[in-house]
Protein backbone atom coordinates (compact mmCIF):
# COMPACT_ATOMS: atom_id res chain seq x y z
CA UNK A 1 0.00 0.00 0.00
CA UNK A 2 1.29 3.47 -0.81
CA UNK A 3 2.38 5.17 2.41
CA UNK A 4 1.62 8.60 0.93
CA UNK A 5 -2.09 7.92 1.01
CA UNK A 6 -2.16 7.02 4.68
CA UNK A 7 0.12 9.70 6.08
CA UNK A 8 -1.04 11.04 9.46
CA UNK A 9 -2.66 14.47 9.38
CA UNK A 10 0.26 16.16 11.14
CA UNK A 11 2.63 14.97 8.39
CA UNK A 12 0.44 16.22 5.58
CA UNK A 13 1.70 19.62 4.37
CA UNK A 14 -0.92 22.33 4.05
CA UNK A 15 1.44 24.48 2.00
CA UNK A 16 -0.93 25.05 -0.93
CA UNK A 17 -4.10 25.25 1.12
CA UNK A 18 -4.95 21.60 0.63
CA UNK A 19 -5.59 19.64 3.78
CA UNK A 20 -5.08 16.37 1.99
CA UNK A 21 -6.36 14.09 4.72
CA UNK A 22 -9.65 16.02 4.90
CA UNK A 23 -9.94 16.07 1.10
CA UNK A 24 -9.38 12.32 1.00
CA UNK A 25 -11.95 11.55 3.69
CA UNK A 26 -14.62 13.82 2.24
CA UNK A 27 -14.16 12.79 -1.40
CA UNK A 28 -12.97 9.18 -1.61
CA UNK A 29 -16.41 7.60 -1.98
CA UNK A 30 -17.55 10.18 -4.54
CA UNK A 31 -14.36 9.81 -6.59
CA UNK A 32 -14.77 6.03 -6.56
CA UNK A 33 -18.44 6.29 -7.63
CA UNK A 34 -17.51 8.73 -10.39
CA UNK A 35 -14.73 6.44 -11.66
CA UNK A 36 -16.98 3.37 -11.43
CA UNK A 37 -19.61 5.17 -13.46
CA UNK A 38 -17.13 6.11 -16.16
CA UNK A 39 -15.38 2.76 -16.28
CA UNK A 40 -18.28 0.42 -15.52
CA UNK A 41 -15.78 -1.79 -13.71
CA UNK A 42 -15.41 -1.81 -9.91
CA UNK A 43 -11.88 -3.17 -9.79
CA UNK A 44 -10.66 -0.64 -12.34
CA UNK A 45 -12.49 2.13 -10.45
CA UNK A 46 -10.61 1.18 -7.29
CA UNK A 47 -7.31 1.38 -9.18
CA UNK A 48 -8.23 4.71 -10.77
CA UNK A 49 -9.36 6.13 -7.43
CA UNK A 50 -6.06 5.13 -5.83
CA UNK A 51 -4.13 6.57 -8.78
CA UNK A 52 -6.10 9.83 -8.64
CA UNK A 53 -5.39 10.32 -4.94
CA UNK A 54 -1.75 9.37 -5.41
CA UNK A 55 -1.41 11.95 -8.22
CA UNK A 56 -3.25 14.55 -6.16
CA UNK A 57 -0.98 13.90 -3.18
CA UNK A 58 2.16 14.23 -5.29
CA UNK A 59 0.86 17.42 -6.96
CA UNK A 60 -0.76 18.99 -3.88
CA UNK A 61 1.74 21.86 -3.92
CA UNK A 62 0.45 22.78 -7.40
CA UNK A 63 -3.11 23.31 -6.16
CA UNK A 64 -4.20 26.93 -6.57
CA UNK A 65 -7.28 27.90 -4.53
CA UNK A 66 -7.69 30.93 -6.80
CA UNK A 67 -8.61 28.57 -9.64
CA UNK A 68 -11.30 26.62 -7.78
CA UNK A 69 -12.05 24.27 -4.95
CA UNK A 70 -9.83 21.38 -3.95
CA UNK A 71 -12.73 19.04 -4.74
CA UNK A 72 -12.98 20.29 -8.34
CA UNK A 73 -9.20 20.02 -8.70
CA UNK A 74 -9.38 16.43 -7.42
CA UNK A 75 -12.20 15.49 -9.79
CA UNK A 76 -10.16 16.87 -12.69
CA UNK A 77 -7.31 14.56 -11.68
CA UNK A 78 -9.74 11.64 -11.26
CA UNK A 79 -11.25 12.31 -14.68
CA UNK A 80 -7.81 12.28 -16.29
CA UNK A 81 -6.90 9.06 -14.48
CA UNK A 82 -10.15 7.42 -15.67
CA UNK A 83 -9.60 8.61 -19.24
CA UNK A 84 -6.04 7.25 -19.10
CA UNK A 85 -7.47 3.88 -18.08
CA UNK A 86 -10.04 4.00 -20.88
CA UNK A 87 -7.37 4.87 -23.42
CA UNK A 88 -5.27 2.02 -22.09
CA UNK A 89 -8.21 -0.29 -22.69
CA UNK A 90 -8.87 1.22 -26.08
CA UNK A 91 -12.51 2.08 -25.55
CA UNK A 92 -14.57 5.22 -25.10
CA UNK A 93 -15.97 6.52 -21.81
CA UNK A 94 -19.58 5.76 -21.06
CA UNK A 95 -21.42 6.28 -17.82
CA UNK A 96 -23.50 3.34 -16.71
CA UNK A 97 -25.93 5.46 -14.71
CA UNK A 98 -26.04 8.51 -12.53
CA UNK A 99 -26.55 7.77 -8.84
CA UNK A 100 -30.07 8.43 -7.63
CA UNK A 101 -30.55 10.88 -4.74
CA UNK A 102 -31.69 8.44 -2.04
CA UNK A 103 -32.66 11.26 0.34
CA UNK A 104 -35.30 12.51 -2.06
CA UNK A 105 -36.66 8.98 -2.45
CA UNK A 106 -36.82 8.26 1.29
CA UNK A 107 -40.58 8.88 1.42
CA UNK A 108 -41.27 6.75 -1.64
CA UNK A 109 -42.44 3.14 -1.27
CA UNK A 110 -39.59 0.67 -2.02
CA UNK A 111 -41.41 -0.70 -5.08
CA UNK A 112 -41.92 2.80 -6.46
CA UNK A 113 -38.31 3.62 -5.64
CA UNK A 114 -37.12 0.63 -7.70
CA UNK A 115 -39.35 1.70 -10.59
CA UNK A 116 -38.01 5.26 -10.40
CA UNK A 117 -34.43 3.99 -10.43
CA UNK A 118 -35.16 1.89 -13.50
CA UNK A 119 -36.76 4.87 -15.23
CA UNK A 120 -33.85 7.17 -14.43
CA UNK A 121 -31.31 4.51 -15.37
CA UNK A 122 -33.03 3.92 -18.70
CA UNK A 123 -33.31 7.66 -19.34
CA UNK A 124 -29.62 8.14 -18.59
CA UNK A 125 -28.86 5.38 -21.08
CA UNK A 126 -30.47 7.51 -23.78
CA UNK A 127 -28.07 10.38 -23.14
CA UNK A 128 -24.65 10.68 -24.69
CA UNK A 129 -21.52 9.96 -22.64
CA UNK A 130 -20.64 13.67 -22.33
CA UNK A 131 -24.18 14.50 -21.14
CA UNK A 132 -24.08 11.74 -18.52
CA UNK A 133 -20.69 12.95 -17.37
CA UNK A 134 -22.01 16.50 -16.96
CA UNK A 135 -24.95 15.26 -14.90
CA UNK A 136 -22.66 13.09 -12.74
CA UNK A 137 -20.27 15.97 -12.08
CA UNK A 138 -23.12 18.34 -11.21
CA UNK A 139 -25.38 16.14 -9.12
CA UNK A 140 -23.15 13.39 -7.80
CA UNK A 141 -19.84 15.18 -7.36
CA UNK A 142 -21.68 18.36 -6.37
CA UNK A 143 -19.48 20.64 -8.44
CA UNK A 144 -20.54 24.13 -9.48
CA UNK A 145 -20.78 25.05 -13.15
CA UNK A 146 -17.47 26.93 -12.97
CA UNK A 147 -15.78 23.90 -11.38
CA UNK A 148 -17.24 21.59 -14.04
CA UNK A 149 -15.98 23.97 -16.71
CA UNK A 150 -12.46 23.73 -15.29
CA UNK A 151 -12.64 19.93 -15.06
CA UNK A 152 -13.85 19.56 -18.66
CA UNK A 153 -11.83 22.41 -20.14
CA UNK A 154 -14.82 24.35 -21.50
CA UNK A 155 -16.29 27.75 -20.64
CA UNK A 156 -18.67 28.21 -17.74
CA UNK A 157 -21.35 29.51 -20.09
CA UNK A 158 -20.94 26.47 -22.34
CA UNK A 159 -21.14 24.23 -19.26
CA UNK A 160 -24.43 25.82 -18.21
CA UNK A 161 -25.89 25.45 -21.68
CA UNK A 162 -24.80 21.84 -22.09
CA UNK A 163 -25.98 20.97 -18.59
CA UNK A 164 -29.38 22.56 -19.19
CA UNK A 165 -29.77 20.59 -22.43
CA UNK A 166 -28.71 17.35 -20.75
CA UNK A 167 -31.17 17.84 -17.89
CA UNK A 168 -33.95 18.68 -20.34
CA UNK A 169 -33.22 15.50 -22.32
CA UNK A 170 -33.16 13.50 -19.10
CA UNK A 171 -36.52 14.90 -17.98
CA UNK A 172 -37.97 14.24 -21.42
CA UNK A 173 -36.71 10.67 -21.40
CA UNK A 174 -38.07 10.10 -17.87
CA UNK A 175 -41.45 11.55 -18.77
CA UNK A 176 -41.59 9.42 -21.91
CA UNK A 177 -41.16 6.25 -19.85
CA UNK A 178 -43.35 7.20 -16.87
Amino acid sequence: MNQALVAPAEETPREAGVAFDELYRSSRDDVYAYAAGLLRDRAAAEDVTAAAFERAYRKRSHFDPQRGSARAWLFGIARNAALDELRRRGRQATLAADPVDSASLATVHPTEQSELRLIVSGALGELGARERELIALKFFAGLSNSEIARVLGITESNTGTKLHRAISKLREACNGVA
